[in-house]
């Protein structure tokens, strides 16, 4: 959505990537993926920002409560991406990257973060996170929204210490995120595309907060506003092409290449973007009927049902076609780099858009 911390020793040689689906398990390590953005290594003002908010990270978790910190530094320490404060740390690189309310600034949407996926495994009654059991299945589902307010709770402080605009910033971005998931839930009214509201709560949903991470970075570093806003939208627009590619991988990828069973969604029922273009297929050829009718089932729990769709998904005219607008959208997303100035962080940010697009094939 990657070694799975970001490990700045490492200079990044695979060791970073974005939010996997929620309630996925692991889904989408960088190293598992292949997604590693920034193969020649990373500008050492980046590096050093990311060993910041690993360790501020750590710090900002702890309660006056034993069992608090405990649990809130439950999926902290089984590891992460850690994606967004990477977004904080290159879009910082435009702006003087020392600045002392960068590392906050990326804590901020760390933990938001992090908070979202305590309330989604709830959610999706998901048993496992980043190869350890989630928060809900190790104690029950109110301990973990409750982690997940207090670590929200968290965020929300250490912004106000950013200032008004930050706290702004922060609050929209969360509302976003809440609006999202409640399209997610609820599902496409009536009358709209249900390509349309799948990419809608993915721009909200995961989108949102990357755009704060990216815009975060240029706002801290005191980046030109010319400069802040283009880095928001490329880290809308990528972030929206990392989910997109994420859905696909749980069809096109083998388990031992994702780190996760393939067809994970499609047992559960989870509409992504090749099913729903293969659901509104008018094509007549006979593997296209057959395919129409099995995901018509819905969750397909029969292990037969589930190994013929994953077959004829794999090779449908659908998946080409959610190929092409992955690809889309990182073009897109490399096109809003423009008015940047050229440099190891540009280079970094439109790398990984070349690795989103042929992440999946």
């Amino acid at each position: 959505m990657v070694g799975d911390v970001v490990n700045p020793a490492d200079k990044l040689s695979g060791a970073t990537g974005l939010g996997s689906r929620s309630g996925r398990g692991d889904a989408g390590q960088v190293g598992a993926v292949g997604l590693h953005p920034i193969d020649a290594g990373l500008p050492d003002s980046a590096l050093q920002v990311l060993a910041g908010v690993e360790a501020a990270l750590r710090a900002d978790v702890v309660s006056a409560d034993p069992f608090v910190t405990e649990a809130a530094r439950h999926l902290l320490e089984a590891g992460g991406k850690r994606f967004r404060p990477l977004l904080v740390a290159l879009g910082a690189q435009f702006g003087d990257p020392t600045r002392e309310q960068v590392v906050p600034a990326a804590v901020v949407v760390e933990l938001t973060h992090l908070a979202t996926l305590y309330h989604d495994d709830v959610m999706d009654e998901a048993p496992v996170r980043r190869g350890a059991p989630s928060a809900n299945s190790r104690w029950t589902n109110s301990v973990a929204i409750l982690v997940g307010d207090y670590l929200f709770a968290r965020a929300a402080d250490i912004s106000a210490d950013l200032g008004t605009e930050a706290v702004r910033l922060q609050a929209r971005t969360f509302a976003r995120l809440v609006h999202g998931q409640i399209a997610e839930t609820v599902g496409p009214r009536p009358g709209v595309d249900p390509v349309v509201h799948h990419l809608h709560v993915i721009a909200e949903k995961t989108g949102s907060l990357i755009a704060t991470a990216a815009r975060f970075g240029g706002m801290f570093s005191g980046a030109s506003p010319t400069h802040t806003e283009a880095l928001a939208r490329y880290g809308e627009t990528i972030g929206v092409a990392f989910q997109l590619s994420d859905d696909l991988l749980d069809i096109s990828s083998e388990a031992e290449r994702s780190g996760k069973t393939p067809g994970t969604d499609l047992r559960e029922g989870i509409p992504t973007l090749p099913v729903l273009y293969a659901l509104a297929s008018e094509d007549a050829d006979a593997s296209s009927v057959r395919l129409r009718e099995v995901l018509a089932v819905g969750p397909l729990t029969d292990d037969d049902l589930h190994a013929e769709a994953l077959g004829l998904l794999r090779e449908s005219p659908a998946l080409k076609r959610a190929r092409e607008t992955v690809r889309s959208h990182a073009e897109e997303a490399r096109a809003q780099l423009a008015p940047l100035p050229p440099g190891p962080a540009r280079q970094a940010l439109e790398a990984l858009c070349d690795q989103i697009a042929d992440r999946t094939g």
